[in-house]
C-alpha cells in the first residue's frame, strides 16, 4: 500500500512552474488546512487557471440510485397488517443488484469527501497545470491507497465512515426491529400462520428483483450535483450535527480509499465523462460485493424455506434489511453492528436461518 508522503509531494511540486501550481483555495481552508500540508509551502497561482470540479453524469446516476435506495428502506415499517404488507417491504429491500449498489455507494462517498474543504484544497494544489495534473491522476488510478496521505484525507475518510456507518445502523436496527416483530405477529397476529401465498414465484421474484438494474433519480441526481459544485447544505442533511471534524487514523478501507481516490479525481478536474473508463476502475469494490452477495444468497435461502407470513417477515428483516446494512457499514471499515436480541435468546452470531429460529430446524429439514 502506497500512500503520498512528504518525497510523493514535493516530486510533484517540482515538475511544474511555481506560478501554475498553487491553489487560492487552500489559504482558504484556514490553519487546520496547512497543519496538514506537511510543511510544504504552496505555491501561488491565478485560481482561474483551475478546471472545474466534476463527476460524470454516469457517475451522478450511480450515486443517486444508491441514496434512494438508502431513503426507500429508511421508510420501512416494522408494523404489518397483513402478508401483501411484509411483500411490498421485501420488493423494496431486496431491490438492488449487489455490485451495482456497491458502486454507487462509493459514488456517493466520493459526494461525500468532495464536502471536506481541506481535502478539495490540498487535492487542488496539483490541478493547474495539466501535466502534473495528468500524473497525479494516472497515480491515483494505478493505485487508490497513494490519495489517503494528502492534507484533509484523513477528515475526509472520517465524514464517509459516518455518513456510511450511519445508513448501515438505520438499515440493521430496522431489520432487527422487523425480525423481532415476526415473533410478536407469531405469537398474536393469526393471519401471520397462513402460508405465504405462491412461495415459489415471490423466492422467484426475489431473485429478479435482485438482478434487475436499478434507475438514476433525477431529484437525488440534481442534489448531488449541486454538492459536487459546492454547495454546504448537502453534509447537514447527510451527517450529525458537529460529526466527523477529526481525522479518521489510517489504514483505510479499500472502499474509503477507493471513494477518497474518485472524489480526488472530481477535485483535478479529472472527474468527467472523458475519463468513464478509468473511473470504472474505482468504483469496484470486491470485499463489499462479496459481502452483498452473501446476503442475497442468504435471504434466497431463507425465502426459499419460509412458509407463514411471519417467516418472510424474519427474511425481510434479517436478511434483506439487518444484513445489507452490516455489509455497508463493514465496507467503510466499521465494526460488525449490534444487533437487537428476541427474548428467546436467538443470536446474531453466526444467526439461523428463519426456519432454525422459529421452528428449531435448519433449511430444508421440514
Amino acid at each position: 500500500m502506497t500512500s503520498l508522503g512528504r518525497p510523493g509531494m514535493i516530486r510533484l511540486i517540482v515538475t511544474a512552474t511555481a506560478s501554475l501550481m498553487a491553489v487560492a483555495s487552500l489559504a482558504c481552508a484556514g490553519p487546520a488546512a496547512a497543519s496538514r500540508a506537511d510543511n510544504i509551502p504552496p505555491p501561488v497561482v491565478d485560481t482561474a487557471q483551475l478546471p472545474p470540479i466534476v463527476l460524470s453524469a454516469r457517475v451522478l446516476d450511480m450515486a443517486s440510485e444508491y441514496r434512494a435506495y438508502m431513503r426507500r428502506t429508511a421508510a420501512l415499517t416494522a408494523h404489518f397488517q397483513n402478508g401483501d404488507a411484509i411483500e411490498k417491504s421485501l420488493a423494496q429491500a431486496e431491490t438492488y443488484e449487489p455490485q451495482q449498489l456497491v458502486r454507487g455507494a462509493v459514488a456517493y462517498a466520493a459526494v461525500i469527501a468532495l464536502q471536506d474543504p481541506a481535502f478539495v484544497a490540498g487535492v487542488r494544489v496539483y490541478a493547474a497545470n495539466r501535466g502534473v495534473r495528468k500524473d497525479f491522476a494516472d497515480r491515483i488510478i494505478a493505485d487508490p491507497y497513494y490519495i489517503t496521505g494528502m492534507p484533509g484525507a484523513g477528515t475526509a475518510a472520517n465524514m464517509i465512515m459516518t455518513a456510511l456507518h450511519n445508513h448501515g445502523q438505520k438499515m440493521s436496527e430496522l431489520g432487527g426491529k422487523i425480525r423481532l416483530a415476526a415473533y410478536d405477529v407469531q405469537r398474536e397476529q393469526p393471519w401471520s400462520k397462513s402460508f405465504v401465498t405462491d412461495r415459489n414465484g415471490r423466492l422467484a421474484a426475489a431473485k429478479a428483483l435482485s438482478a434487475a438494474p436499478m434507475t438514476p433519480v433525477p431529484e437525488e441526481v440534481a442534489s448531488l450535483a449541486e454538492a459536487v459544485s459546492g454547495s454546504t447544505k448537502f453534509v447537514e442533511t447527510e451527517l450529525p450535527s458537529g460529526a466527523a471534524t477529526e481525522a479518521a487514523p489510517a489504514p483505510y478501507s479499500q472502499f474509503v480509499a477507493r471513494s477518497l481516490a474518485l472524489a480526488a479525481l472530481a477535485a483535478l478536474g479529472e472527474g468527467g465523462e472523458e475519463n468513464d473508463a478509468a473511473l470504472d476502475t474505482l468504483l469496484n469494490d470486491s470485499s463489499a460485493g462479496f459481502c452483498l452477495n452473501m446476503s442475497k444468497l442468504n435471504l434466497y435461502q431463507c425465502l426459499a424455506v419460509a412458509k407463514p407470513w411471519y417467516e418472510d417477515m424474519f427474511c425481510l428483516g434479517l436478511h434483506a434489511m439487518a444484513d445489507t446494512g452490516q455489509c455497508i457499514a463493514k465496507a467503510a471499515g466499521e465494526p460488525t453492528l449490534a444487533m437487537q436480541q428476541p427474548a428467546t435468546g436467538v443470536t446474531s452470531t453466526g444467526a439461523p436461518s428463519a426456519s432454525v429460529a422459529l421452528h428449531g430446524k435448519p433449511p430444508g429439514e421440514r
